[in-house]
């Protein structure tokens, strides 16, 4: 079994589309909730979205790129081009062949079907864009990263809700590890702020009018985001023999079904995966520091969460950090669970937990240490990153400070 190390970092997000920039907004508390821009004459109800705006794919793509890319695919390709950079790694056509894309999407081109549909239905079109199926089919993310970075490993797009990154980078975890693949480029990203699917939202009751204030006294429910995610993962033995500076080790991935309601949250489907995690990494609960939540800001939801870390973690669940990166950036749906881990590396190399944006003060159901509103300074030599979707779908990665 190879160790699994991370080399390599990208991102298109609400507070950032580098890096570095995304990591100094999430550390300083930074919302990247903002009013939405959508263009057209049919505007939904909802007014706080986390956008990515100023957005210009001009600046990535040729013309004829652009045609035949989806927004979706753009930010995934994007965030990935940025990984390889940072990583360094050269794809030979040798390693091309033993290198994975392994991308997590909810929604797939959802701008693509948004306007088509309405150009059929509303606009009486009798014909549609002859990419229209190439642009809008679930798996073009993971396509495009294939074709844009050069891959010639296994390249697939796994939709899991909002697990559906976390999914996709545990299967590259595993695939990495068992030697099935040295290198994988694996994340997520998600465009789904249209009319058609805010509409879907806005049925569901569930959106803050105001703000995301995960695990808050008087938190409203999530807000809508957008964005992409993406890691280099690699053997250590390849990363080492070409002398790549190494980001983080990933140790544990952990899966369940809560196999109870399509969405109410189950505590113990989320436990079950969480200790899942714990047990593949080989570690126990007091050897971690931090855990990025899925902290969506809804009631059901940060209660359930609060309730899965005390029965996984016991009495050392109130030693640790937990803290919401979607306070800043919203619901990225399928993006959510990569841009999440990107969060996660980032506090392992730095020892620092970004803070919970718009705490409020202590709600009785969610007692934990949520890191309100101030980044906090601390050694982390573990952590877990949360990923509980509709239908009960629950993942959990778990990575650690490289220690040679």
């Amino acid at each position: 079994m190879n160790r699994v190390v991370v080399t390599g970092l990208g991102v298109v997000s609400p507070i950032g589309q580098t890096v570095g920039n995304y990591w100094s907004g999430l550390v300083a508390g930074q919302s990247g909730l903002a009013p939405l821009e959508l263009s057209g004459d049919l505007q939904p109800g909802t007014k706080l979205v986390g956008q990515v705006k100023a957005f210009d794919p001009a600046a990535h793509f040729e013309p004829q790129q652009i045609s035949i890319l989806d927004r979706v695919s753009q930010f995934a390709v994007v965030a990935a081009r940025q990984a390889l950079a940072q990583s360094g790694l050269t794809l030979t056509e040798a390693l091309a062949e033993r290198t994975a894309a392994i991308v997590g999407t909810g929604s797939g081109g959802h701008s693509t079907v948004d306007d088509s549909f309405h150009r059929l239905y509303a606009g009486g079109a009798t014909r549609l864009n002859p990419f229209t199926i190439p642009r809008a089919m679930i798996s073009a993310a993971a396509s495009q990263v294939s074709l844009f970075c050069g891959t010639k490993g296994p390249a697939y797009v796994v939709a899991s809700a909002c697990a559906s990154a976390t999914h996709a980078i545990g299967q590259a975890f595993h695939l990495v590890r068992s030697g099935g693949a040295t290198c994988a480029i694996s994340g997520g990203a998600e465009a789904s702020i249209t009319f058609g699917a805010l509409k879907g939202w806005e049925a569901m009751r569930i959106m803050a009018p105001d703000a995301c204030r995960p695990f808050s006294r008087d938190r409203k429910g999530m807000v809508i985001g957008e964005g992409a995610a993406m890691l280099v993962l690699e053997t250590l033995e390849h990363a080492q023999a070409r002398g790549a500076e190494i980001l983080a080790e990933i140790v544990g991935f952990g899966m369940s079904a809560d196999s109870k309601h399509q969405t109410a949250p189950d505590p113990g489907g989320m436990a079950r995966a969480m200790n899942a995690a714990l047990a593949d990494a080989s570690l126990p609960p007091d050897a971690f520091d931090y855990v990025n939540a899925h902290g969506t800001g809804t009631v059901a939801n940060d209660e359930a969460e609060t309730t899965a870390l005390h029965k996984s973690f016991g009495e050392h669940a109130r030693r640790l950090a937990v803290s919401s990166t979607k306070s800043m950036v919203g619901h990225s749906l399928g993006a959510a669970g990569a841009l999440e881990l990107l969060a996660v590396v980032n506090s392992l190399r730095d020892g620092v937990v970004h803070p919970t944006i718009g705490y409020l003060g202590g709600d009785p159901a969610c007692d934990l240490d949520y890191v309100p509103n101030e980044a906090r300074q601390m050694p982390i030599r573990a952590a877990i990153s949360n990923s509980f979707a509709f239908g009960g779908l629950n993942a959990v990665l778990a990575a650690r400070k490289f220690a040679r």
